[in-house]
């Protein structure tokens, strides 16, 4: 089986959806439908350490699990990484030295700085040589750029070794220009192509949150390497709100 990290540098545009329910089942329905990989909030969503790695043990294996911590911080990326994520997504970066932390919390020495601990990333310490010995080249930094910052000096944060992806922001990054949820605005678009034009000369995959199947149709053609489509909460009111008015039409 390919790692997720192999899967990237093929250059097929890889697509998840981000899962905000505590619930292993929706984890194991959502992971079953054919996405690539699943995006579990700690950011925005309710979700404990313990739901974390049961959201991770129910999805099906070969659909990656990225974990968005709540803060770019070194306790709670180890933590995250010791249940056994396949990488971290770290919001909010808007400068190089917030670029070398997360890269560097995610890394064992010599590389980085993150602490060795007994958890099911290494088989509760049953495969630890291996784990250790592998996890640095298979665990992927996905930094979030969703601030005006961010873009400002997007082109100095890819010079940081260890970054695996860039994932745009677009509500918060209208916020920063305060449109908040105006992400069709000229100037929040010309911001987010200042950005997915900067991961594409500089090599580095680029990927973006949207809600809807077509705006995923559009950053597909636009080359993105990595789309978040969706909201597990979002999926199953949306659904249900149709159905129930397409009856109540009748």
């Amino acid at each position: 089986m390919k790692s997720f990290k192999e899967k990237l540098k093929q250059g097929q545009p890889l697509i998840g959806t981000l899962l905000s329910i505590g619930s292993p089942s929706v984890s194991e329905v959502i992971s079953r439908c054919g996405f690539d990989w699943l995006w579990i909030d700690m950011e925005h969503a309710p979700l404990s350490l313990e739901q974390v790695q049961q959201l991770m043990q129910a999805k099906k294996g070969d659909c990656a699990a990225f974990v968005r911590i709540p803060v770019n911080d070194e306790t709670w990326i180890k933590r995250v990484l010791d249940l056994g994520a396949d990488g971290i997504i770290v919001p909010q970066v808007k400068t190089v030295e917030e670029a070398r932390r997360a890269v560097a919390s995610a890394k064992y020495p010599p590389t980085g700085t993150r602490s060795v601990g007994l958890a099911r990333a290494s088989g509760f310490g049953m495969d630890f040589a291996e784990y250790v010995r592998d996890a640095n080249d298979k665990t992927l930094v996905l930094l979030q750029i969703e601030h005006t910052e961010g873009v400002q000096n997007i082109d100095a944060i890819l010079k940081v070794p260890g970054i695996d992806a860039i994932i745009i922001g677009p509500y918060d990054m209208s916020g920063s220009f305060a449109k908040l949820g105006q992400i069709q605005d000229p100037e929040v678009q010309a911001a987010i192509e200042t950005v997915r034009k900067s991961c594409k000369q500089n090599g580095t995959a680029v990927g973006i949150f949207c809600l809807h199947a077509d705006h995923a149709q559009t950053y597909v053609r636009q080359g993105y390497d990595l789309i978040c489509l969706g909201v597990d909460i979002h999926f199953m009111w949306s659904a249900a709100k149709a159905s129930l008015e397409s009856v109540r039409s009748t």
